[in-house]
């Protein structure tokens, strides 16, 4: 498990390329490595990964399979490229965000960047038909950073946006300060929002039953989202 608070900047160091996944060199900061051992989980821009071999006191191995390398954007990175990390929270530890699995559910993008005084906004362009997890004053997990959702626009098609306001200490201790238009994303979705939901929207279906056809129906000729996930 992982908390949400990113502890640093990790850099690629190295790539090297084997059947079937990519091992990852990864350069930490001074002291992120104290007591890290083989087989320890360190969340890499969000994703769950597993330290394969230790070099030094600050650089550790990580091999990515193949379908990770594709449904992330782990598989762009470069020599050079840069991820927010975080070590598995230990028992005790204050959650100073909220729990993640180090598991992303969808990859999303940078919509739009907005600079107000001291503050960094992020319009994130979110696919359907995530946008039923995701509510304003909700947590959220980009990039393995739990962030608060400051707004939030739903589209008829089940697709839409959140936006997220960033202070200057949280552009210092991540990436974020990198992405600009266009950028790929990794979101984990908070996890007791998502159970909810879907619990809810079951029990709508289940009730509802016979009529759903005709109400889905009235929905279309209105531009609406009715998808309750009967089918």
């Amino acid at each position: 498990m992982f908390t949400g608070i990113v502890q640093g900047i990790a850099q690629v160091a190295a790539i090297t390329d084997k059947e079937g996944l990519r091992s990852f060199t990864l350069a930490f900061p001074q002291g992120f490595c104290e007591d890290l051992e083989i087989g320890a989980s360190v969340a890499c821009d969000g994703v769950c990964l597993t330290v394969t071999a230790l070099k030094g006191d600050h650089e550790a191995d990580f091999d990515v399979m193949l379908q990770s390398l594709n449904l992330t954007a782990l598989g762009q990175l470069g020599v050079g490229g840069r991820l927010n990390v975080e070590r598995a929270a230990k028992e005790g530890a204050e959650i100073g965000g909220h729990p993640l699995s180090g598991h992303v559910d969808f990859m999303a993008r940078v919509e739009s960047i907005r600079r107000p005084a001291n503050n960094h906004v992020i319009r994130i362009a979110v696919p359907a038909p995530w946008m039923r997890y995701i509510f304003a004053k909700g947590y959220i997990a980009v990039n393995g950073a739990s962030l608060t959702v400051a707004e939030a626009g739903r589209h008829a098609d089940g697709s839409g946006w959140f936006e997220v306001w960033l202070i200057p200490e949280t552009l210092r201790m991540t990436t974020f300060a990198d992405k600009g238009e266009g950028a790929p994303l990794h979101i984990e979705i908070e996890r007791q929002t998502q159970v909810m939901v879907d619990t809810v929207r079951d029990a709508v279906a289940e009730k509802i039953g016979a009529l759903m056809p005709a109400l889905k129906l009235f929905a279309q000729e209105r531009g609406l989202d009715l998808d309750l996930g009967a089918d």
